[in-house]
């Protein structure tokens, strides 16, 4: 194994689910590391216990990243080396490990990449949707109404889709892709590469309907099928077609551009901010 002479954070991935998924060169490092940071210490000993590794753990979750890089800087800083993983998976991906990451680089040490297991590129290989780019969205706001506005800003992009999302929302959240996106091809993939790995592929409609009756458990990952060049016309031409209505019902004043988005958000589906935002372009042309 090839370890820096300088002390080095090593940013580990680490299984997302089945423990046999654990990469050698990743149990190498954690093996020889000095100090292993972590989102959960109870979590990453059962892990670690799985390969024999004792090195000492630590806690860095979200809430205390930046105590954390202090002792990680500490501990470079004597020559020894230190790792980050996360609860499972690839650090930094809807996880912690910006913060920590960034201290360390500025403190002057490497920080080394141990490439491991991703939902994200899990669920895209048997997605039948992937090609040459994706855009990773992890999680949407909790809130339906900010949800369906973020939705918005991405129905335009012509790439496959990832999200994340947690169990107890995931129905309304298909019903938020409908609405927004139309019935476009998807994949849900759940609880991927444990015992009850569950993977529903079809249109959103359809996998919606697949979720009836069930309850979901577990980490969540979504892959929905860019928008086409025809979506890219249809929304288009409705963009222009609600600018239009909105200059009809604003015309005298009868509604206030604030009234009227609002009214007209309810009947199509398009955000207030939009609606009012057309409603500025047209007066202003």
């Amino acid at each position: 194994m090839t370890v820096e002479e300088r002390g080095t954070l090593y940013v580990v991935g680490t299984p997302i689910g089945n423990l046999d998924d654990m990469t050698g060169r990743a149990v190498r490092i954690l093996a020889a590391v000095s100090l292993v940071a972590c989102e959960d210490t109870r979590r990453t000993r059962k892990l670690l216990s799985r390969y024999g590794i004792r090195t000492r753990v630590m806690s860095c979750h979200e809430h205390k990243e930046g105590a954390c890089a202090h002792e990680v800087i500490h501990v470079l800083a004597s020559g020894a080396h230190a790792a980050f993983v996360s609860d499972a998976g690839t650090p930094g991906l809807s996880d912690p490990g910006r913060v920590l990451v960034d201290r360390v680089r500025e403190a002057g040490f490497p920080v080394v990449p141990i490439p491991g297991v991703s939902a994200v590129t899990a669920a895209l290989s048997v997605s039948g949707l992937s090609g040459d780019s994706f855009h990773f969205a992890g999680f949407l706001p909790a809130k339906r109404e900010a949800r369906r506005k973020a939705l918005e800003g991405l129905a335009g992009l012509p790439v496959p889709l990832v999200f994340f999302e947690a169990p107890h929302r995931i129905k309304v959240f298909l019903e938020d892709l409908f609405h927004v996106l139309g019935d476009r091809e998807m994949l849900l993939g759940r609880e991927l590469t444990k015992v009850h790995e569950t993977i529903l592929r079809g249109r959103i409609s359809e996998v919606a309907a697949g979720l009836e009756g069930m309850e979901p458990k577990g980490e969540i990952t979504v892959v929905v099928e860019g928008a086409s060049e025809r979506e890219d016309e249809d929304r288009s031409h409705d963009l222009d077609a609600a600018g239009r209505v909105m200059e009809a019902m604003t015309t005298g004043r009868a509604l206030s551009r604030k009234e009227a988005a609002s009214l007209l958000s309810g009947l199509t589906g398009l955000s207030r901010k939009t609606l009012y935002g057309l409603s500025c372009s047209r007066e202003s042309e």
